[in-house]
Order: C-alpha cells, then sequence, then structure tokens
C-alpha cells in the first residue's frame, strides 16, 4: 500500500490587511497612505490564496498556518482566516519594520516563514496587494527561501508531491509541473472564497496568536524597515478625475454622428 505523501504537508499562506481602495487617501507631505479612519479589509488576493491552501487542506489533511505582517489590528485577518478553516496563525508587528518596502518585506516574511518550519511544502500568496499593486512580495519570498517559483495561478493539485498548477497567462492558460517545495502567487480565478462557519468564529476568537518582532525572528536591523527599503518613494499622487468626455446625440443619424466625430478630429489636428 502507497503511503500518503501528503498527509503531513504544510502549507503558509502570507495574507496582508490592506486599506479599502475605495477610501485611500494620501498624505501630500510624505507621500504615504494615510490609513487613519480608513476601513482595513483582508486583501482579496490573499482570500484567493488562502481558500487554495484550505482546499488542498480538505484534500490531503494538510496543515494550514496563515502569516501577516503590519500593525497589531492585523491580528483581525489572521482570526477570520482561522474561522475559515486554517490551523495556526502568526502576526509579524514591530516598530522596527514599519516602513518597509517589498524587499524588506520579503526578508521579514522568508525569517518568519523559517521559524515556523524549516522547509514547508507549499509557500502561497494572493498575485498583488491591492494598496502597492507591485505583485513583487511573493517572488522576493521566494527568492530568499530558494523555492521555485509559479506565478498566477487558477488550478492547483497536488499527488505525490508532485505539484500541477494551471496559470494564467497573455495568451491563455499554462500548465506546469513541479516537486515541492514551491512558493506560488494566485489569482481570482483560482474559486470563490469560502466563508467562515458560526463555530469556527467561536474557536478562532479564543484562539492565541503568537506575536514576532525582529528579536524573535533574529533580523538584522540593517535590513528591515526603511533602512532596509533601497525603494525611495519621490511623489505619489491620485490620479485627477476625468471628465465626462463629448457627447453625441443619439438621435442624429449614423452618419451625421460620423461627420461630427471626423470634424471634431481634424480641429485638434488642427491645433
Amino acid at each position: 500500500m502507497q503511503a500518503n505523501l501528503e498527509k503531513d504537508m504544510h502549507i503558509i499562506v502570507c495574507a496582508k490587511q490592506v486599506p479599502d481602495t475605495a477610501n485611500v487617501r494620501i498624505n501630500p507631505e510624505t507621500n504615504t497612505l494615510i490609513r487613519e479612519g480608513v476601513e482595513s479589509i483582508f486583501n482579496p488576493y490573499g482570500e484567493y490564496a488562502l481558500e487554495e491552501a484550505l482546499k488542498l487542506k480538505d484534500e490531503h489533511d494538510a496543515r494550514v498556518t496563515v502569516i501577516t505582517m503590519g500593525p497589531p489590528q492585523a491580528e483581525v485577518i489572521l482570526r477570520e482566516s482561522l474561522a475559515r478553516g486554517a490551523d495556526d496563525a502568526v502576526l509579524i508587528t514591530d516598530r522596527a519594520i514599519a516602513g518597509a518596502d517589498t524587499l524588506a518585506t520579503s526578508y521579514i516574511l522568508s525569517l518568519a516563514i523559517r521559524k515556523l518550519n524549516a522547509k514547508p511544502d507549499l509557500v502561497l500568496f494572493g498575485k498583488q496587494a491591492i494598496d502597492g499593486d507591485t505583485a513583487q512580495v511573493g517572488p522576493g519570498v521566494s527568492e530568499f527561501l530558494n523555492y521555485p517559483l509559479v506565478t498566477y495561478v487558477k488550478s492547483l493539485k497536488v499527488k505525490d508531491g508532485i505539484f500541477t498548477a494551471e496559470t494564467v497567462m497573455d495568451d491563455g492558460v499554462d500548465v506546469l509541473e513541479g516537486k515541492l517545495p514551491a512558493a506560488m502567487t494566485v489569482v481570482k480565478e483560482a474559486s470563490t472564497p469560502r466563508f467562515s462557519s458560526l463555530s469556527g468564529w467561536v474557536d478562532a476568537k479564543e484562539a492565541e496568536i503568537p506575536v514576532w518582532g525582529v528579536k524573535e525572528l533574529g533580523a538584522d536591523l540593517a535590513q528591515c524597515g526603511l533602512d532596509g527599503s533601497p525603494t525611495k518613494v519621490v511623489r505619489i499622487f491620485a490620479p485627477p478625475v476625468k471628465s465626462g468626455g463629448i457627447k453625441m446625440d443619439a438621435s442624429a443619424t449614423s452618419s451625421d454622428m460620423v461627420n461630427a466625430i471626423i470634424k471634431m478630429l481634424e480641429e485638434k489636428g488642427g491645433r
């Protein structure tokens, strides 16, 4: 009888709490997001990554751990993850990591992953965070861990230590196979995140969530926070509100509208 190679699979999901992008405001002096008074949410792409991990847990009895790096209030999305079915959660918070760019963030997350498990089977990320939109943290962590990287995953299967992933490309879908361990980023086409149960919330509310800082991680302060961030934001601004454009009379004939458009283009071209 063949042994179940996935029974002891450990999947780590890196999640993030982000400001609701509908209410984002920017400090014109510091060029940073104003987070005070802005509702924070579970980064949607991180929810898709968590769902892929939970599907593998359902199929293979895998263990799922969710970690997040952020302020103390980011604990909320960890409890939500536990309520949905994750087994463990860890909060990474420390003033020394404030202002971290994607490189410094990747460094801290990789240390946390190594502390959790020297060699986890799978590390999952959302495709990107909706506040930064860089899509760099997943690849950055994979580099620190020296893990093969698969991006834009829409479907994932694991059998006998081999993964099969469908990835969304500009010209279609690619199917990739490889050996675990691996790091992957997940897109929204993967699946619809499940709802948490009432009993899940009861257990999540009582769960003890470890809190780690740079001391617990043994981090090099030179690679943390602003000091460890080579990326410098020179200027950031909200895009200007677009005008309503030019409206054409719907009662006009097609030929009249075409002639009006041609005339408008000729006038603009002659300026």
